[in-house]
């Protein structure tokens, strides 16, 4: 036999021979310093992995003793690439007695969200359109032109001065979607066009840091609404949110803000200072501390870009004023327009649910319309962004009526709603939450 035919056989025999694990042992190793998960019924040992995992050591760890099957798949594009780096965290796989699904999960419902993803593949709906991507950065770099060419021909008057901040802060918020596509690797092919693009969007466009939105948002994605797990649920007690929360608060007479009027003060503090305030901080703090120079590098240029174009029309105060005013704009939009998926849901701690009813019960979409789904970036169709996360956008619509038709099957609630009515929910759920929460203070 050729050696060729004795490395195979050699491979075949250590695969044979590997050691066969029950999901009471594999949810044993769940803990700081002691992690495995299990992908497509193969168990790994990522204890000593984590921490070079390039999606952060945070998102795979909240896998820890878990099924991950349909979370790898769902963020990673190219299946074979990342192969390679698990086969040495290869430890052994389920015993054949053990179901391919932790925790009493329901094995059809997930075999046949596996067969829906395996459909929307063949249907070519992971595969982006360059003509939308392109008009999309295009409409982008137009408003920044024009901001310009108004401020040059028209003068740093009052009015220009409000126009270009209403422009300025639609450019931003659309170039806050434009990175969110290229984050989640739904453009390009190669992952690493998708990084490099990323980095000029998010960096260059908007003066962000491209590895602090991913350690953050995959996170959010991995396991949203989750305490503890979720940093998007993580408000640092300024809230109370969802049914648990309030009620664990007031049991124990937290009461580091007045909860039961959090529906009222959250227009001031949310909306406004999200990210002219907390997120540059967080930003700035991380590229720092991790020393994520390139990152800071690329957000260095933005702010020589920015301070270059504008400094001679209003001088460095005027035009630090006026990027605070933009980011003060901004921010509301991306406050109303992210949180009108998830606040009003459910937000609670972990219940090791399937893919498709995690998702589910923390996402909800908004009804489609060109203005909607312009002005969410698509995140209208949050239920399906968030079942497929690789999916270029502009697919969306093209899967969601057959996601609605295994929703219906297993009886998962699929919830769509007008826009306005959705930001009136988050204000509702804020509500509902400090009623909660000073019940409880007062009466548990």
């Amino acid at each position: 036999m050729g050696k060729g035919g004795e490395q195979g056989e050699e491979s075949g025999e250590r695969e044979a021979q590997l050691p066969s694990y029950s999901w009471e042992e594999i949810q044993k190793h769940s803990l700081r310093a002691d992690k495995w998960l299990v992908v497509e019924r193969k168990v790994y040992n990522i204890s000593r992995w984590v921490k070079r995992h390039p999606g952060g050591q945070r998102v795979i760890s909240h896998y820890a003793g878990e099924d991950a099957t349909d979370a790898f798949r769902a963020f990673h594009p190219d299946l074979n690439f990342v192969q390679k780096f698990l086969k040495p965290l290869l430890i052994g796989e389920l015993a054949s007695g053990e179901p391919s699904h932790d925790r009493d999960k329901n094995p059809q419902l997930v075999e046949d969200f596996r067969a829906l993803r395996k459909t929307a593949e063949d249907m070519n709906l992971f595969k982006a359109s360059p003509v939308f991507f392109s008009l999309y950065l295009g409409h982008i770099l137009l408003m920044e032109a024009l901001g310009w060419l108004m401020v040059f021909y028209c003068g740093a008057n009052w009015i220009t001065t409000l126009l270009l901040s209403i422009i300025l802060a639609v450019s931003q918020a659309q170039a806050g979607w434009l990175q969110h596509d290229f984050g989640h690797l739904s453009v390009f092919k190669k992952s690493v066009w998708n990084h490099l693009v990323h980095k000029f969007v998010i960096g260059h466009l908007k003066g962000a840091s491209a590895n602090w939105w991913n350690h953050r948002h995959f996170q959010h994605h991995a396991k949203p609404n989750i305490f503890k797990k979720d940093p998007d649920v993580n408000m640092l007690h300024l809230f109370v949110l969802g049914e648990t929360q309030p009620v664990e608060y007031g049991r124990k007479k937290l009461k580091y803000f007045p909860y039961n009027h959090q529906h009222r003060y959250f227009f001031f503090v949310f909306p406004p200072l999200l990210i002219p305030v907390y997120f540059q901080m967080q930003i700035f703090m991380t590229m720092v501390r991790h020393k994520f120079w390139a990152d800071l590098a690329w957000a260095f240029s933005y702010y020589l870009r920015y301070f270059l174009t504008y400094i001679p029309f209003y001088g460095v105060l005027g035009s630090l004023c006026l990027l605070t005013f933009v980011r003060f704009m901004e921010s509301h939009w991306f406050v109303w327009v992210t949180q009108m998926n998830h606040i009003p849901m459910e937000i609670d701690s972990e219940k090791h649910r399937d893919w498709l009813s995690a998702q589910l019960a923390a996402t909800c979409n908004i009804e489609q319309s060109f203005f909607n789904d312009w002005f969410s970036g698509h995140l209208n169709f949050q239920i399906e962004h968030h079942l497929f996360p690789t999916m270029p956008r502009h697919n969306y619509h093209k899967i969601a009526p057959l996601v609605k038709s295994l929703c219906t099957k297993y009886g998962v609630a699929y919830e769509e709603k007008p826009l306005i009515r959705a930001f009136a929910d988050i204000v509702g759920s804020l509500k509902k939450s400090g009623a909660l929460w000073l019940d409880a203070y007062l009466h548990k």
